[in-house]
């Protein structure tokens, strides 16, 4: 599998309405944190994850999160 590319070197600290998200896990997205459609023809597949009550999340943009679509600290390290 090949690396993503890493769309920023912080986290992406949004207020979410309850739903459902598509996060880019490639970094190729022109709409950061969220998938645009750009994965397409590489190995990449965006991260569906629901959100069930109004909330602030902190969404990785380094794209090397252990914990996927949220932020880890790894940029931290890049």
């Amino acid at each position: 599998m090949s690396q993503p590319t890493i769309a920023a070197k912080e986290p992406k600290v949004i207020e979410l309405e309850p739903g459902t998200y598509y996060w880019c896990a490639c970094g190729r997205s022109k709409n950061q944190p969220f998938c645009n459609g750009s994965h397409e023809g590489t190995d990449f597949e965006p991260v569906a994850f629901d959100i069930a009550e109004k909330q602030s999340v902190a969404l990785c943009q380094c794209k090397h999160t252990k914990n996927p679509p949220f932020c880890d600290g790894t940029h931290d390290s890049l």
